[in-house]
């Protein structure tokens, strides 16, 4: 059974940092790009950033991009999001997800790829 379970949320006031994990388990992780999606109170869930397997492309959502950094450790199974300068617009309910893919370096930044979704994690920013 595979899960993918997030940890880090909470909340922090603006220009504050926040570093969120996700610990994988039921699957081989270095077959799976990793991407972190969020949603918003009220919106549909959108694109952060996404890692490939093999770590050589990532990718950032242009409202994250220079504040927020992906990373993933293999031998742990993890992947993390490093949330800087955080602002209010960035509350929502953050959630990893895994793609398998067959090409080492290949990525997406649409929801419909991923096959398996963690059950989110909420990061509140207050002004």
């Amino acid at each position: 059974q595979v899960q993918l379970v997030e940890s880090g949320g909470g909340l922090v006031q603006a220009g504050g940092s926040l570093r969120l994990s996700c610990a994988a388990s039921g699957l081989t992780f270095s077959n799976y790009a990793m991407g972190w999606f969020r949603q918003p109170p009220g919106k549909e869930r959108e694109f952060v950033t996404v890692i490939s397997r093999n770590i050589a492309r990532i990718y950032y959502a242009d409202s994250v991009k220079g504040r927020f950094t992906i990373s993933r450790d293999n031998a742990k199974n993890t992947v993390y999001l490093q949330m800087n300068s955080l602002k209010p617009e960035d509350t929502a309910v953050y959630y990893c997800a895994a793609d398998l893919t067959w090409a080492t370096s290949a990525v997406s930044t649409s929801v419909a790829e991923y096959d398996y979704w963690g059950q989110g994690t909420q990061v509140t920013v207050s002004s």
